[in-house]
C-alpha cells in the first residue's frame, strides 16, 4: 500500500521547493484559453476575430402577433456605420465597427472590430414594405411586420 505524499507548502507560492504552475497562480486564465480554443473549432460565428475578419453579431428574433423583431448587439457602432436592407424576402443587416485609439498598452482584446454581417430569411407572409429599424444603446431592434392578409382575425359564426 502507498503512503500519501507530504506537501510542504513554502512561501510566495510554491510548493517545497518547486514554483507554484502557472495555471495555479491564475485558474481562471486557463479556463479562458480552453473556451477560446473551443469557440474557434466549433463556430467560427462566435471566435474572436482578427481585425480583418467579418463578424456576425448576437440576435435575438422573436415573433409577435403582427410582426418578427430582431434584436442584434452592435456597441459602439455609429448609425451612419449600418446598413439594412430587404431583399427578396431576406434581411441584410451590415456595418462596421472601428477600432478606438489606445494610449497604454493592450494586454487583452476580445470586443470585436471591422466589417460585421447579419442575414436571414424573412417568412413569406411579411410585408417588406413596412420595416423599421431603431438603434438604442448599443442594440439595433428591427421590427418587420407581417402582411394584413396573413394576420390572425376572428371569424364571427352565423
Amino acid at each position: 500500500m502507498s503512503q500519501p505524499v507530504p506537501v510542504h507548502r513554502g512561501e510566495h507560492g510554491s510548493l517545497g521547493s518547486r514554483p507554484v504552475p502557472a495555471f495555479w497562480q491564475e485558474p481562471f486564465r486557463e479556463l479562458e484559453d480552453i473556451w477560446d480554443r473551443m469557440e474557434r473549432m466549433l463556430d467560427p460565428g462566435w471566435r474572436t476575430t482578427r481585425p480583418t475578419e467579418a463578424w456576425q453579431p448576437m440576435v435575438d428574433v422573436e415573433e409577435t402577433e403582427d410582426a418578427y423583431l430582431f434584436e442584434l448587439e452592435v456597441p459602439g457602432v455609429n448609425r451612419d456605420d449600418l446598413t439594412v436592407e430587404v431583399r427578396d424576402h431576406e434581411l441584410w443587416v451590415s456595418g462596421r465597427t472601428e477600432e478606438r485609439e489606445r494610449t497604454g498598452t493592450l494586454h487583452r482584446k476580445t470586443r470585436r472590430t471591422g466589417s460585421f454581417s447579419y442575414r436571414t430569411t424573412l417568412p413569406s407572409e411579411v410585408d417588406s414594405q413596412n420595416v423599421e429599424a431603431k438603434l438604442e444603446n448599443g442594440v439595433l431592434s428591427i421590427r418587420v411586420r407581417k402582411s394584413e392578409e396573413t394576420k390572425p382575425r376572428r371569424v364571427e359564426i352565423h
